[in-house]
């Protein structure tokens, strides 16, 4: 079968800058492609390119077999979306949602109740149906969204980052339907920044930096192409914490990052017997004590690590540069 979604050598420029900078990706029919990226890497862009909401500046993309410049409205037909930002009217319930982009979408006045009806129970809505939207929790509200997007039954569906600002739970909630999505046969594209999404979600993994793709395969392909270790130590006084960087920094694979709300500096590392010993050794003779230490194999976030130099967590991370100490 032809791909899904073909992208070839894809570019976005505003200005000097270059949001995309030939991107190239290729979806096949039914699977879960994972666009893994920080913010600024080109995620949101592509999508948008994609969804015919922008018009890149050169290369060439296909949705559904239609072209995405000549033929947007053939791309239209056949997709579904779910922003970043929810496309629900918070003034009306979740009932007149449905039916409304039904309608949108020429269902008629019956079939835009049939399928609201049938959404309303998929997505587990039929308590606050008649509620408005603007009363509805953040994990109700992205549901209800997520229904939307699904109201003509699309073959291929873009979902940007859809679980952000969701609690553990209703994140989870999340997940189970875009599985059973994906189950019947949908197509996805979903951009995320949160790892974990990616390795239980994606049948395969694009990592995206600086507007190209820098890295793709399985999670557990990707895993494996990096030959280290993660040495993560937890200091018993943060004043110390540019000192174990510093130490870390000599036996790293890349730049140490430090966390100094958790006291933490983590490190990849070379696959080497003995190095844990070794920085044990070199942190007793600095004198920082250590509260915690652990080595551990690649983590789909050391993988992002690897690849882009920094991690793929919350603002609340700080690259070691700031705090580094003159070696």
């Amino acid at each position: 079968m032809k791909p899904a979604i073909i992208v070839e050598d894809l570019i976005k420029r505003y200005g000097d800058a270059y949001a995309l900078n030939g991107l190239n990706l290729e979806v096949q029919p039914g699977t879960v492609l994972g666009l893994l990226g920080p913010n600024g890497a080109g995620k949101t862009t592509t999508v948008r390119v994609l969804t015919t909401l922008l018009k890149p500046d050169g290369g060439r993309a296909w949705v559904g077999g239609f072209d995405v410049v000549r033929q947007p409205h053939n791309v239209r037909r056949c997709i579904g979306v779910s922003g970043q930002e929810t496309a629900v009217e918070p003034l009306l319930t979740g009932w007149e949602n449905l039916e409304l982009f039904g309608r949108l979408h020429r269902l008629g006045r019956q079939g835009a109740r049939r399928r609201a009806q049938e959404l309303i129970e998929q997505f587990d809505l039929t308590a606050a149906a008649s509620r408005l939207a603007s009363t509805y929790s953040g994990g109700m509200r992205r549901r209800l969204d997520l229904a939307v997007s699904l109201i003509t039954r699309p073959a291929v569906l873009f979902l940007d980052e859809p679980t952000t600002g969701l609690d553990p739970r209703s994140r989870s909630t999340t997940w189970a339907m875009i599985s059973e999505l994906v189950s019947a046969g949908t197509t996805l594209l979903l951009t995320t920044q949160y790892l974990e999404e990616a390795d239980q979600l994606a049948d395969l993994i694009a990592v995206v930096d600086h507007g190209r793709v820098i890295a793709r395969g399985t999670a557990e392909e990707l895993k494996t192409q990096i030959n280290s270790d993660r040495i993560e130590v937890v200091l018993r006084d943060s004043e110390l914490l540019p000192l174990a960087a510093a130490i870390l920094d000599h036996v790293g694979t890349n730049q140490a990052v430090v966390i100094p709300s958790e006291r933490r500096v983590i490190v990849m590392t070379p696959h080497e017997p003995g190095l844990l010993a070794r920085v044990l050794r070199e942190m007793d003779a600095a004198a920082v004590e250590l509260e915690d230490v652990a080595l551990c194999r690649p983590t789909l976030d050391d993988v992002f690590l690897s690849l882009t130099g920094r991690p793929a967590v919350s603002e609340a991370v700080h690259d070691a540069t700031a705090m580094a100490v003159a070696a």
